[in-house]
């Protein structure tokens, strides 16, 4: 009945207002029924109608209603849209070169395409592939709509983009429709166009083509990566161009590129891009060029290489320094800041790569800029004071505190002279996030010194973490009010109604955060009188569904927290968890999105790690427990929608990366499981068994052979844990685990073989005469896992040790069934280890059980192989394989002196080190 009365209401030609109506109705009931698609197919036929009655609108421009229907379409129900995506396209195409169509109509048809491109992107590379060839130089033309501003260079102000502009639109469009579509649909046509555009004499081609780089780079990385060299060549030549507003777009290529490109960018370009940049930044007759290669040079320093940037270290000082002085200069006599702002930032980003290589650079800097911080107290110049005060504590920490702590209690000081009143200082002043930051890098600097400052420091961090963000319910009508306005995003609830947030100050909120998660962890104990009124603020955030950051950063709090909380005693630190557990628990339950479910999940664990047994009451481990099978049961239920995909008509190479990225999602979340299950067994051992009967049938399917390799990974650590925890107990579930793990040592992906070697070590270990037969039979399997040809392959490297190390164990804790003494040379050539630092301690502590208890295998005749040890020993100093202050290194080195006192034979040992190993041997020994 509706679809009848739909149907004749869209061909009701003779009354357009029923039309529009009938596009309303159905658009509607298509929207509500968004999860069904047999309706959804039902109603298919009524899609030529439908889209003729909006390209009639298109045309009559009066009403774009029936434009935004489409759109709502796109974004929920974009399969219904199949049958007819053709036609869609041939509407943008025709609207996108009709001069009589206005831009806000083009706008809206550009975002139904981009939005189906997002929305079900394989379809739209099946039936609308050979549409892009027309679509897309359509939409770099839209990007050379561009005003000539003739004071646009000179301006002390940044750029300001106005978001409804025909070029600032259709850029956005394509960096969207490339990240859609992916760089194989979209590149081809984007390259036959851009090589003429960037040839043109009309610099808004020249600009639109570079911007154009820019804004494709994330979408095609893949394709776009192979052709760098050319396109680097290409756009360094127009960091000379002529006109300043190319040379400005040569830059945001460059650190577009630098971003998305990176560390590959850093490594294979900087020896053209650092001399281009460089020489924009000299380029004081435009500032805001001058500025944008600052920034540029920010992106690129962000993640260079440090031993690539050290080499430019004194080119780019002396240039900072002098575009410093001079803009300071300007500053004093004109008024001017734009570079001034940038150059601070520079300097910052420059000093965070290079760290303690920036200490002989220091004084040259820090004058200049404790000046500013101290005399910039004008309204106008809050922007430049907070990016400095920024500037100052990255130094800082850059060149830690050796060399800051002198200036950091001046630093500190100033920042709260000029703070006396925070309330004074209004919530949108931009001061206000750098000051928290740097805050927490200084304490991060000052550690236990900084304790004095936190009662100044607090007010501030706890108001902006608690900021209350507005929201507004506006009809369509009261949206024209809005519209434009950057604070605030809106989304339709409803054909009438949009629910709104201001965004403005939302990521201070997010910062202030996770400043009070920096203060916890670093101050501890020192941190206890804030503890309660922390943990008020943040449990509650757990659940601050507008900024994934805020709920990240309250979950990150729960455990430090618990820390810091410890010297307040036993009863407070249990008040204040059986506060914390609950919301933590149902935080774990609701959490939408899978990334801030992970960072909730490994709070659990480490909580429960910092706590112990008792920590959960029955009724709590039960309902971490059902949340748990929940989450394993939907591990399995997405892999199997996941090969549902697979079958789809639009199934493609693209779809199969994107399914590809989502098991990467899901296998992170596993692992993260593993993390709860690992906290509760470290924390109630073998009493832990009951409740993880529960979920075992999860935990075996993950072994299944039908499974992916990381299922196997995680499956066998979390077995791994049984036997380490719940030691001979552990034969209960035999039949689950023990045939897989010895079977997995030969399992081609290293992750699942180090899981494997690792459980038969603690099997070794922890499991009991019991398992001595098995051991035995491990051993051989252990053997060739090590002496595989590839075994010392970076890739091998930690699954190789972690085999060592389980023979270790084996040969030290349960080696009833094993000829001992046969595997003692073999497994003395394996050594030294440096790679698992974890495990290499129980290697080398079993090596100096053998020296101590002078093993003549281990000696070798007459002492014949001390000169091997020692060389074993040294390059395990001099890899870092053990620390400093372990009970193991001690040992060693005792060794090492008792060798000392006989100096002719400890000089025929140091004779066969090389001179790093001597070096080592020496620092540990005098350290």
């Amino acid at each position: 009945m509706i679809k009848a009365m739909l149907t004749s209401s869209l061909a009701d030609s003779a009354n357009p207002p029923v039309q529009a109506l009938a596009v309303k109705a159905t658009a509607a009931f298509i929207l509500l029924h968004d999860n069904e698609p047999n309706i959804q197919r039902n109603f298919a036929d009524l899609l030529t109608p439908f889209l003729q009655i909006i390209a009639a609108s298109i045309e009559a421009g009066d009403d774009d209603a029936l434009l935004k229907c489409l759109v709502d379409l796109a974004e929920s129900c974009p399969k219904f849209l199949r049958p007819q995506v053709e036609t869609i396209l041939q509407l943008a195409i025709k609207a996108l070169q009709d001069p009589n169509v206005g831009d806000s109509w083009k706008h809206l048809l550009l975002e139904v395409v981009v939005t189906l491109a997002e929305t079900a992107p394989a379809m739209v590379r099946k039936a609308g592939a050979k549409y892009m060839n027309s679509l897309i130089p359509l939409m770099l033309n839209m990007m050379t709509d561009l005003e000539d501003e003739e004071d646009w260079s000179v301006s002390d102000e940044q750029a300001e983009e106005d978001n409804d502009s025909n070029s600032v639109v259709a850029e956005s469009s394509l960096d969207r429709l490339a990240c859609g579509l992916g760089g194989k649909t979209v590149l081809p046509h984007i390259n036959a166009t851009l090589s003429q555009m960037l040839q043109s004499d009309n610099w808004k081609c020249r600009h639109a083509a570079l911007m154009a780089i820019s804004a494709v780079g994330e979408g095609c990385h893949k394709q776009m990566e192979v052709m760098l060299p050319q396109i680097v060549e290409a756009v360094i030549g127009f960091l000379q161009d002529p006109h300043p507003r190319v040379r400005y777009a040569a830059c945001n290529a460059i650190g577009q590129m630098a971003t998305d490109f990176a560390p590959v960018f850093q490594k294979k370009f900087h020896e053209s891009v650092v001399p281009g940049l460089l020489l924009v930044m000299d380029d004081g007759v435009n500032p805001r060029v001058q500025a944008h290669a600052g920034a540029a040079l920010v992106n690129f320093s962000e993640v260079c290489p440090k031993n690539i940037l050290t080499n430019y270290l004194p080119t780019i000082i002396a240039k900072l320094e002098s575009i410093l002085a001079a803009k300071f200069k300007e500053l004093m006599e004109c008024g001017t800041k734009l570079v001034l702002e940038q150059v601070v930032t520079t300097i910052a980003s420059v000093a965070d790569t290079a760290e303690e290589k920036f200490v002989e650079y220091y004084d040259r800097f820090i004058p200049c800029l404790m000046y500013i911080i101290e005399n910039a107290n004008s309204a106008e110049l809050r922007l430049l004071r907070g990016k400095t005060i920024e500037c100052v504590s990255l130094i800082g920490l850059a060149v830690g505190a050796e060399k800051f702590l002198t200036d950091a209690g001046k630093m500190m000081d100033l920042l709260l002279n000029a703070q006396t009143n925070q309330d004074e200082m209004a919530d949108d002043d931009p001061q206000v996030s750098y000051l928290i930051s740097a805050w927490a890098r200084i304490c991060k600097i000052m550690g236990k010194r900084f304790e004095p400052y936190l009662p100044l420091v607090m007010g501030p961090v706890l108001k902006t973490a608690s900021l209350k963000p507005e929201v507004a319910l506006l009809d369509n009508e009261d949206m024209s009010a809005v519209d434009g306005d950057d604070d605030w995003q809106f989304v339709s609830i409803g054909e009438q109604q949009n629910f709104g947030i201001r965004t403005a100050g939302l990521e201070e909120k997010a910062t202030a955060c996770q400043m009070l998660v920096c203060y916890a962890r670093e101050l501890k104990d020192g941190f206890a009188d804030y503890t309660e009124q922390v943990v008020k603020l943040m449990v509650p955030m757990l659940k601050f569904y507008f900024h994934d950051g805020v709920r990240t950063a309250a979950a990150e709090s729960l455990p430090f927290l618990l820390e810091c909380a410890k010297i307040k005693g036993p009863q407070y630190l249990a008040e204040m968890w059986q506060y914390m557990c609950p919301e933590l628990l149902k935080a774990i339950e609701t959490e939408p999105e899978s990334e801030v479910l992970s960072e909730h999940m490994y709070a659990m664990a480490k909580c429960i790690e910092v706590l112990g047994m008792g920590c959960l009451s029955n009724e709590q481990i039960n309902e971490l427990i059902r949340i748990l099978d929940k989450s394993l049961k939907e591990h399995f239920e997405r892999a199997v929608k996941r090969q549902e995909q697979r079958k789809d008509e639009d199934y493609d190479e693209v779809v199969e990366e994107q399914l590809l990225d989502e098991d990467d999602e899901d296998v992170y979340v596993l692992s993260k499981v593993a993390d709860i299950t690992h906290a509760l067994f470290a924390a109630y051992g073998q009493l832990f068994f009951p409740y993880f009967d529960i979920i075992l049938p999860h935990i075996t399917k993950l072994l299944g052979s039908n499974r992916p390799w990381p299922d196997h990974q995680w499956g066998l650590c979390i077995f791994d844990d049984v036997i380490e925890y719940g030691g001979p107990a552990c034969d209960k579930y035999t039949e689950h685990f023990l045939q897989a793990m010895l079977a997995f040592l030969a399992d081609k992906q290293g992750e699942v073989r180090q899981a494997a070697a690792y459980g038969c070590g603690v099997l070794g270990q922890f499991a009991g005469p019991a398992f001595a037969q098995v051991c035995a039979q491990a051993i051989p399997r252990l053997v060739q896992v090590i002496q595989d040809a590839d075994s010392r392959n970076e890739v091998n490297l930690n699954p190789t040790e972690n085999a060592i190390a389980a023979v270790t164990k084996i040969l030290k804790y349960n080696a009833s069934a094993v000829n001992v003494d046969e595997v003692i040379p073999l497994w003395l050539s394996w050594l030294p280890v440096w790679e698992d630092t974890d495990e290499a301690p129980h290697v080398y502590g079993y090596l100096c059980d053998l020296i101590d208890n002078n093993h003549p295998l281990v000696l070798g005749p007459n002492n014949a192989n001390l000169p091997r040890l020692m060389v074993i020993f040294s390059e395990a100093f001099k890899r870092e394989a053990v620390e400093k202050d372990a009970e193991v290194t001690k040992r060693m080195l005792n060794i090492v002196r008792q060798l000392q006192a006989n100096p002719e034979m400890f000089q025929a040992c140091i004779s066969q080190l090389s001179q790093d190993q001597q070096v080592a041997l020496h620092h540990y020994l005098t350290t």
